[in-house]
């Protein structure tokens, strides 16, 4: 049974609705999922609570689904952006670790809301199977910023094997922020320094290093 919102105290006028932002109809949403579950929540619960209509909402978020990762598509590109500007004389696992960070950086105010979210996004099951294509998107930074260092395809093994890497300590670090007090970026540098020393140490074996 859906959720019923109650109605703004004042009802929005067809401007303010045009001045909806991603954003904003993603902070409402991801609001609603904290207060009643993911579950219990319908994009029409979403719409009404933010004062505008079902056609509205489609033009800001294919599905429901995406509204519980907020403007994804901006932070990406953002991230691709700081991977684009590193000098090209930073190692690409020191890149992608200062890359990563900033992608992860959240204001103080904001740390509950976005620590809510990850519980919503890591622990329910219809968005951990919808994950997979935001997680496809945001490896595809990394291949490509790898491949162009190495001057190999994107798809080749070398920049998909770090991507995957990379993936997995992010991951790694928010379980381990959601089940602790630690500071989320510590535990991003922490990861990202275990993997290149474990890599280094493959190297004076007689390995190869990743990056």
């Amino acid at each position: 049974m859906p959720v019923v919102v109650p109605a703004p105290a004042a009802p929005r006028s067809r401007g303010r609705a045009r001045s909806t932002s991603k954003d904003e109809l993603g902070r409402i949403g991801l609001d609603l999922f904290i207060e009643h579950g993911f579950e219990a929540i319908t994009v029409d619960d979403i719409a009404a609570a933010a004062g505008i209509g079902r056609r509205t909402f489609f033009r800001y978020f294919p599905s429901k689904n995406d509204v519980a990762w907020g403007d994804f598509e901006r932070l990406l590109e953002a991230f691709r952006g700081a991977l684009a500007e590193t000098p090209a004389d930073v190692p690409p696992i020191e890149a992608i670790r200062t890359a990563v960070r900033r992608f992860n950086e959240v204001p103080g105010d904001e740390l509950e809301r976005h620590r809510h979210r990850m519980r919503i996004l890591l622990g329910t099951p219809e968005l951990v199977a919808h994950s997979t294509v935001r997680y496809a998107e945001w490896r595809a930074v990394i291949a490509d910023f790898i491949a162009r260092r190495r001057d190999v395809p994107p798809h080749s093994a070398l920049p998909q094997a770090v991507s995957w890497a990379c993936l997995g300590i992010s991951l790694a670090a928010y379980e381990q922020w959601l089940s602790s007090d630690e500071d989320l970026l510590d535990l991003i540098d922490v990861s990202f320094a275990g993997l290149r020393d474990v890599f280094s140490d493959v190297a004076l074996t007689g390995g190869s290093p990743v990056v």
